[in-house]
């Protein structure tokens, strides 16, 4: 049998993804620094190795395609780093021109590289975080989706425990009406800080704060690495009587092994990671046994792209999570787990968007905006201090 090619076959051809998908036309790097309105003061500070805190840096990453699609991420810096995300970021935001927005794990490799002779950890992926995120609210907003439906929710809500009334500069009877106020806001939970070089003020602040919420109702303690192997036990031991979800950063971030020690001897839980800025470093704690629950931080990691690759090995060990900070992105990533997670509670972020989260019996829930559910406020771009547009 002979075949006989048709012409018109030879010189035509389907369209190819190459040549029809959208690409990157527009990306804005802003700087803005978000003020606290009383300064706010952890275990560092008392133990002298920070100022107190008084504003946090805000990079925003917004971005356009040719075919009229938005998205918008952000990173973050308390007390130093801001203007450094923001220059670096104006260094490699240009990779991004002409780029498939689609190509999200390429993109990030792309940027990562051209980043390279900075690390691939620290600020040179805090960088990327803005970007990254930005990507992913842009292709849930293609799907008309929210982000945790887009990455396959395992849950509309995710359980949430309230951080910020608990901090160290707060006297211990404001601690215990935020305490209250938190409930009646339908908080699941509270966290205290701890870690004060009088442990004797812990333990009597934790009492404090137990008695007033009775034996079950969710606690947490966090020290901020501020205790050595020696304390970290003994303090360890002290609080198992409280019942406590989890103990908190008891070690210095990079101690895998005197966690993992910790982990093994006591019955709390250890949970820790916000410090972490890579995936590799997150790798460590996991596979070091080194934690119970895993807190990263999407914009300290460089994004949604390897928080995802952190939740799929945490998963798969078993461990719990519960994210530090940014719970608008959180929230997100969180419902994404297969293990049930808790979601922390910070209001500091809210004067930046126009809209908010529903917080409700104990949970956040999701939203059925698409994307993060977000768009920037117009405070926001008051306090915006920097701006650079990349066409």
């Amino acid at each position: 049998m002979t075949l006989h090619a048709n012409s018109d076959a030879v010189t035509a051809h389907s369209p190819t993804a190459a040549e029809t998908g959208d690409r990157i036309e527009q990306v804005k790097i802003s700087l803005a620094f978000l003020p606290l309105a009383t300064p706010v003061s952890d275990a560092k500070v008392l133990t002298v190795r920070q100022k107190p805190l008084t504003e946090v840096a805000i990079i925003f990453a917004e971005i356009r395609t040719r075919d009229g699609f938005e998205g918008i991420g952000f990173s973050y810096s308390k007390r130093a780093g801001g203007q450094g995300i923001y220059a670096h970021a104006k260094e490699i935001a240009d990779n991004l021109l002409g780029e498939d927005p689609n190509d999200i794990d390429k993109i990030y490799t792309k940027l990562l590289w051209a980043g390279a002779s900075v690390g691939r950890s620290g600020m040179a992926v805090q960088t990327i975080s803005p970007i990254d995120i930005a990507l992913w609210d842009m292709k849930a907003k293609r799907a008309r989706l929210p982000l945790a439906k887009l990455l396959g929710a395992h849950r509309d809500s995710v359980q949430c425990y309230n951080t910020s009334g608990g901090f160290l500069h707060k006297p211990l009877e404001q601690v215990l009406k935020n305490v209250v106020i938190s409930r009646e806001n339908g908080i699941g939970g509270i966290k205290i800080k701890v870690g004060q070089p009088n442990t004797a003020e812990d333990i009597r602040r934790l009492t404090a704060v137990r008695q007033a919420l009775g034996d079950d109702f969710p606690l947490m303690v966090d020290a901020n690495q501020q205790w050595d192997r020696e304390t970290a036990i003994r303090m360890g031991r002290k609080m198992e009587a409280f019942n406590l979800v989890w103990i908190e950063e008891p070690l210095d971030a990079y101690d895998v092994e005197g966690h993992a020690a910790l982990a093994t001897a006591l019955d709390t839980p250890i949970a820790t990671g916000e410090m972490l800025t890579s995936f590799q470093e997150h790798e460590q704690l996991i596979l070091g046994n080194a934690c119970d629950f895993i807190q990263p931080d999407a914009p300290r990691v460089g994004g949604v792209t390897p928080f995802l690759k952190i939740m799929d090995l945490a998963a798969k060990h078993g461990n719990k999570l519960a994210p530090h900070f940014a719970m608008e992105v959180h929230l997100h990533l969180s419902a994404a787990y297969p293990i049930e997670p808790w979601l922390e509670h910070f209001e500091w972020l809210n004067p930046l968007f126009n809209e908010q989260l529903e917080l409700r019996d104990g949970r956040m829930w999701v939203s059925d905006r698409p994307g993060l559910g977000f768009t920037i406020s117009e405070q926001a771009r008051r306090w915006t201090v920097q701006t650079y547009e990349f066409k």
